[in-house]
């Protein structure tokens, strides 16, 4: 989801997730981005983390009684006699000691059922209420939620999880991908910067380094297929880190930062060979994904739209591209209401194909990739083709390091025109077209004219 709510708003509304793992610098980051967007002209909200609003409240896991408790066998544990939140042995030798009975709950990994969801609903509401805040407002807004809706799906096992979405008729593609704009996840110190981990500065926070990694994958396993989703990792030194993340949302909003920010991130395509094997990837979310590109008054503005879903469920976004500024292009990607998707089809270019796809997303090294497998029907140079995308900031060796090794990686094709979805949508031959699109950097050699790619670079997906 992104930019904005309207295609007629003359402000932007841009809702925000800031997630990640214990210690990852979600704090000051907020506190840094919303600095930097308000000398911007922005008004920030920033909305609280649900659970520690709670948990400083006097809420504690461990205080909650058996019937808040949801135990797939029913077990009922009388834990009753507790010291500053701590449980005490019984004085009653007939009893089980509470101490030990706590103990097990902790070993069964038992969830306070209930309590989640009341907290589930709680953040959408006080989401809701800064989002209705923000459609008012005359200025652009920015919403910084700590931590989103599908963050809870890192802390309940997934049974409890597809529970707790069917009795209140919730489902992932609303929550995870039309609810916010884009999601940011800080990774935690505990993963790459140990040195750095601490739990002194959070009345909340008890965890581990063992712990607290497990915690920060489970966080951004949660937000994987998100359309948006970017990983800041810990390969530079925290001040740079936190520039990293301001620098994400810039980019997204298409917000030329001049020098106060050192831009370093690019994406990054890929060729890919197959075959491919499900059992090789980690956890991954695959989508069905709908290309239309729209009609313009000139080859040098581009429009399109998508449509993209899972099991029934679809989000819709019209994005424009237009020549560079300042050496960068310009992307505004909106989000659409199904009726205006439909509406806006009327207006679609008869001179491409439709383009489908399925997308799988997916992470490693806690790199955010994303694979594009062309499906039929489709133009004979789409056959087999398949394109890793990623943001990164990595070069040289360390990029090559942390691509996936389960992939049979044939090349970079950044930038190249012949793997642009552009032409590779156009139904006319790129030698006898007029419409090939030559992306940035004009392809000039001796006679002064543009040349199309050699099309042997794209025989059934393979160079």
């Amino acid at each position: 989801m992104k930019p904005t709510d309207n295609l007629m708003d003359q402000h932007r509304v841009y809702k925000l997730v800031l997630t990640g793992g214990p210690c990852g610098g979600k704090t000051t980051g907020q506190t840094r981005l919303c600095t930097f967007f308000e000398n911007l002209g922005w008004k920030v909200y920033r909305v609280p983390e649900t659970a520690s609003v709670l948990l400083s409240g006097g809420i504690k896991f461990n205080d909650l009684t058996p019937d808040e408790f949801d135990h797939n066998d029913n077990e009922k544990l009388e834990i009753t006699s507790f010291k500053d939140g701590v449980p005490v042995h019984s004085v009653d030798l007939n009893a089980k000691c509470p101490r030990c009975l706590a103990a097990e709950v902790n070993k069964k990994r038992h969830d306070a059922y209930n309590f989640q969801v009341n907290l589930l609903k709680t953040m959408i509401q006080i989401e809701n209420t800064y989002f209705e805040l923000a459609k008012s407002c005359k200025r652009n807004c920015l919403i910084i939620c700590d931590r989103g809706v599908m963050d809870a799906s890192a802390y309940i096992d997934t049974d409890k999880w597809e529970r707790m979405k069917n009795a209140n008729g919730w489902n992932e593609i609303e929550m995870r991908d039309n609810r916010y704009n884009q999601i940011v996840h800080m990774v935690s110190a505990a993963n790459g910067a140990e040195e750095f981990y601490s739990t002194e500065d959070h009345s909340c926070r008890s965890e581990g380094v063992d712990l607290a990694r497990e915690l920060d994958y489970k966080s951004a396993a949660a937000w994987i297929g998100h359309p948006y989703f970017d990983v800041i990792d810990n390969s530079t030194d925290f001040d740079a880190k936190v520039n990293r993340m301001i620098e994400c949302v810039c980019q997204k909003l298409s917000i030329d930062t001049g020098d106060r920010l050192l831009r370093t991130s690019r994406k990054l395509k890929f060729l890919v060979s197959g075959p491919l094997s499900d059992i090789q990837f980690p956890s991954f979310q695959d989508f069905n994904v709908v290309h239309h590109y729209l009609q313009t008054s000139g080859q040098r503005v581009q429009t399109r739209l998508r449509k993209r879903g899972q099991n029934g469920h679809w989000s819709y976004i019209h994005t424009t591209r237009r020549p560079h500024v300042h050496g960068q292009s310009i992307e505004v990607k909106t989000q659409l209401t199904q009726r205006d998707y439909i509406n806006m089809l009327a207006q679609k270019d008869d001179a491409h194909f439709t383009i489908f796809k399925k997308r799988r997303c997916f992470l490693v090294n806690n790199q955010y990739f994303q694979l594009d497998i062309y499906q039929e029907p489709s133009h004979p140079r789409c056959r087999g083709l398949m394109l890793l995308e990623t943001y990164t900031s990595l070069e040289g060796e360390y990029l090559k390091r942390s691509l996936p090794k389960f992939l049979n990686i044939v090349k970079e094709v950044t930038g190249e025109p012949s793997y642009s979805m552009y032409n590779l949508s156009l139904k006319e031959d790129w030698n006898n077209t007029k419409k090939f699109c030559y992306s940035l950097h004009d392809l000039i050699i001796d006679d002064g004219q543009k040349h199309p790619p050699n099309m042997k670079m794209l025989v059934n997906g393979k160079a």
